[in-house]
């Protein structure tokens, strides 16, 4: 996802840790778990993951308690986090209701902009912008769930915007409408969406098309986002509608991308 090390060994513990965070708990240990290559990989760099992602335990709270490390072809690196809640605090997939607001808590484009950078066709500054993104704990707006009584959440990570979202409305029992034109979108993934898809992207599209409704007109570029698989995405939240207009004061970088509707029960309609 990025030439860093450190930036690498942040952004997966980010993503690790947001698991707990999109049921409204708080990460309390972890277990890292490292696939080092033995080849051609100085130690500097398996040092400096390790650091990027015991900082990012730092910042969440988290206590490492120790891990497991193999040689591999290929680096992997992750961790097996356990939290807490409480029970009256727990979120699911399951409890969005019709009317509820649908918000977006990180612009989508990870998943492009990696493929872009893979062949160098990333700017600089969608580097940047989605490195950031994807390091940045989902801490925060898991507090502001909470506190705002979502009735739903989930995490945006390897299925993409649309097939999370296929979850919790097939969970809930509700249909979702998404405006495509409010989708927080990373700098540059517009531009990339139609010569940067990965293949996850493309399985996506292929698994999940069959449920989801487009309206005439809708840009391509941002149905193709919507697909888009995202490393340590944001959380997608259903809020009741007299509470959302709060949240999003706080949530300053979270947008507002639609609503849950009873008609289309496990459906999705894409407006343009």
């Amino acid at each position: 996802m990025v030439d860093d090390p450190e930036a690498f060994g942040a952004i997966a513990a980010a993503n690790a840790l947001s698991d707990v965070y999109a049921m409204g708990g708080r990460p309390i240990t972890a277990l890292s778990i490292a696939a080092v290559p033995d080849r051609d990989f100085p130690p500097e760099w398996t040092a400096a993951i390790f650091r990027g992602g015991a900082g990012k335990l730092r910042e969440a709270g988290c206590a490492l308690l120790g891990g497991h490390t193999v040689r591999d072809p290929e680096i992997k690196f992750g961790y097996a986090v356990t939290g807490i809640v409480e029970e009256a605090a727990l979120l699911t997939n399951a409890g969005a209701r019709p009317g509820d607001i649908l918000v977006l808590t990180k612009p989508l484009g990870t998943g492009v902009i990696a493929t872009a950078q893979k062949n160098a066709r990333a700017p600089e500054v969608s580097i940047a912008a989605s490195t950031l993104s994807m390091s940045r704990l989902n801490r925060i707006p898991a507090e502001m769930a909470r506190r705002y009584a979502a009735h739903a959440a989930t995490d945006i990570t390897g299925f993409g915007l649309i097939g999370h979202g296929l979850g919790l409305a097939r969970e809930s029992r509700v249909g979702l409408e998404i405006d495509t034109q409010a989708l927080p979108l990373l700098p540059g993934a517009r531009e990339l969406a139609q010569e940067s898809q990965s293949g996850g992207l493309k399985a996506n599209r292929r698994q999940f098309e069959s449920k989801v409704d487009e309206e005439p007109g809708t840009d391509p570029a941002l149905v193709t986002l919507a697909y888009d698989p995202q490393t340590s995405g944001g959380l997608l939240l259903s809020v009741p509608e007299d509470r959302a207009k709060a949240l999003l004061l706080e949530l300053t970088e979270a947008r507002r991308i639609g609503r849950a509707v009873a008609t289309t029960p496990g459906r999705i309609v894409l407006r343009a």
